[in-house]
């Protein structure tokens, strides 16, 4: 743990007692499965902001090749985590394989499986029990996930009144939405909240972190920072007291779709609400009419929460709202929300961005276009930009030529 602590501090610049003061605290956490041979992933206050990708499978296209290729593409693209979300074709094994193949930590949503069981059984997922549902959720710890989500905080009394009072776009989360099927057709109690100290048993037995799901995220911008969202919240807050009290890790996820001017009111909410837990957003999203350009909509919104914050950004695709993403579009996911995470840190005043953003732009001021294009972001597309014509004009790009005010600025300069 010495030597951990040691790298961790060198990574993120952080003061090693502030660490420690936040790791046993539970503002800060590692997330990583007993089971997995992996580096583990640290998240939360006074740290680098990080960042997820989601990829798997559909019920409609499900390759494992191509999951292989969209994990390969995210990680070199620069994801900090990847969560297989898979609902189609062979999902254990699909899981395992990715697994195996990740050099990131992994993360998924086990409840997506006990309805495939449960369809495999012909039988719908309301009739799934407490056991089959836990049987699940351990067979995922059993193959190395990290972290978990689990819609724990979606009860009866979080979701009264929804029937009388509903929202634009309803329940926007696949797990949220079927854990309310669930409690309206059993009229009983969310198993995951009834049964919640079975769950932190198991996952202190793995050492894995417990990512807890907003499944009533808002999902349109007209829906945001409800009654329903902010119910959830608050026993979201009482589980996450509950997890520390168990020595188990955990994070919080959050929205979704928010208007910018609410973003910093949501983060605050949630840091308060949940005694500054790490907090995992979905973008967020700032606008409903993006898709297509949904990975910018996220960027703009995640760079913001980022700055007020939250401490993980889930990537969001050009393809959000739209289709199954490929390893294209993984790969422009993961770069937006990469540039958002450095945005909040530059903000926040993370030694570690400022040192970046300034040796490029020392670089940039040189001319010296080999050493800047090396320290960017996505040095193969810039490249491609840079080479795909030459100025007439030495040591200059085409966008400005002769006229180049920095190269002309270093000749007055030197002159004078």
């Amino acid at each position: 743990m010495k030597d951990l602590i040691t790298k961790i501090v060198q990574e993120e610049g952080i003061k090693s007692e502030e660490l420690k003061r936040n790791l046993k605290d539970g503002s800060v956490v590692l997330i990583k499965n007993r089971l997995h041979n992996i580096k583990p992933l640290i998240l939360g206050k006074a740290i680098r902001t990080k960042i997820n990708a989601n990829i798997g499978t559909s019920p409609d296209y499900a390759s494992l090749k191509y999951e292989l290729k969209k994990l390969n593409v995210a990680i070199k693209s620069g994801a900090d985590a990847v969560m297989d979300l898979s609902t189609g074709g062979d999902i254990d094994k699909i899981r395992s394989e990715i697994i195996k193949a990740s050099t990131v930590v992994v993360g998924t949503v086990p409840i997506y499986q006990a309805a495939i069981e449960m369809r495999k059984k012909k039988k719908p997922f309301t009739k799934a029990t407490a056991d089959e549902i836990f049987e699940i959720i351990e067979k995922h710890l059993e193959d190395g996930v990290d972290f978990i989500t689990v819609h724990c905080g979606v009860t009866r009394e979080a979701i009264k009144g929804m029937e009388r009072k509903r929202r634009v776009c309803g329940v926007v989360s696949r797990g949220g939405s079927m854990m309310i099927e669930w409690m309206k057709a059993n009229k009983k109690e969310n198993p995951l909240y009834e049964n919640y100290d079975r769950l932190l048993k198991l996952a202190k037995k793995y050492s894995a972190t417990l990512s807890l799901g907003d499944g009533l995220r808002p999902g349109a911008i007209s829906d945001a920072t409800d009654e329903y969202q902010i119910k959830e919240l608050v026993v979201i807050g009482d589980l996450v007291r509950q997890a520390r009290a168990h020595g188990v890790s955990v994070i919080v996820e959050g929205p979704g779709h928010i208007p910018i001017n609410e973003i910093e009111a949501n983060i605050k909410l949630q840091k308060t609400i949940c005694d500054e837990a790490p907090f995992y957003v979905l973008g967020p999203l700032v606008t409903d009419i993006g898709a297509g350009y949904d990975h910018i909509v996220a960027a703009i919104g995640g760079a913001l929460a980022g700055y007020y914050g939250a401490d993980f950004l889930c990537y969001v695709t050009p393809s959000e709202h739209l289709g199954l993403p490929s390893a294209d579009e993984v790969r422009e996911g993961v770069i937006a929300l990469k540039i958002a995470a450095h945005a909040a840190d530059i903000g926040k005043d993370i030694v570690q961005a400022r040192s970046r953003d300034l040796a490029v732009s020392r670089a940039r001021y040189a001319l010296n276009w080999n050493k800047m294009l090396k320290l960017l972001i996505d040095p193969i597309k810039a490249k491609k930009i840079f080479m795909r014509k030459h100025s007439r004009s030495s040591l200059t790009c085409t966008m400005c030529g002769e006229f180049c005010a920095m190269k002309k600025t270093r000749e007055i300069f030197r002159r004078s």
